[in-house]
């Protein structure tokens, strides 16, 4: 994550010409956002096409034990909720506070995100150790924005 992020920084602004005002930067790492919840879709995709196929699950979880096909589809969509809440707040507080070549960092947070997502998907199956990467990938680069964002903060309220 820490390479990704800082090959980012280095290498997209020659590449994007990143807003330099706040407005725009909060309105460039919302439209960036869009593919965090793209994941979002997909697992929402996932469990509907499930339980449309599923005589168990068809009837929706709260009237059932949900079939061994759909468990992982839910799991999925539940830690994918989870962990775009934590993404797309952090995303958004951060450009906030930060603008210019500093969304490089917003860019390679949300490519991160859809990598995990993809390992964590695949990683499932085999167990907690195999799903370890997708869960770290993921979350890792949202919760660097959410302390850059705290000292980013105190900065501001110490030195003005």
């Amino acid at each position: 994550c820490i390479g990704v992020l800082v090959a980012s920084y280095f290498l997209l602004p020659s590449l994007i010409d990143f807003p330099r005002d706040a407005i725009g930067a909060l309105i460039f790492t919302l439209r960036v956002d869009l593919f965090v919840l793209f994941w979002v879709l997909v697992g929402v995709g996932l469990v509907s096409h499930a339980r449309r196929q599923s005589m168990q699950d068809i009837a929706g979880s709260a009237f059932g034990t949900p079939s061994e096909t759909i468990r992982i589809k839910i799991a999925f969509l539940q830690n994918t909720l989870e962990q775009a809440v934590i993404a797309i707040g952090s995303h958004i507080v951060f450009s906030t506070l930060a603008s210019g070549d500093a969304l490089a960092l917003v860019v390679a947070a949300t490519f991160l995100f859809g990598v995990g997502r993809v390992s964590f998907y695949r990683g499932y199956p085999r167990g907690a150790a195999a799903r370890a990467f997708g869960v770290v990938t993921t979350v890792i680069p949202g919760l660097l924005a959410f302390l850059a964002s705290l000292v980013l903060m105190a900065l501001r309220v110490v030195f003005g």
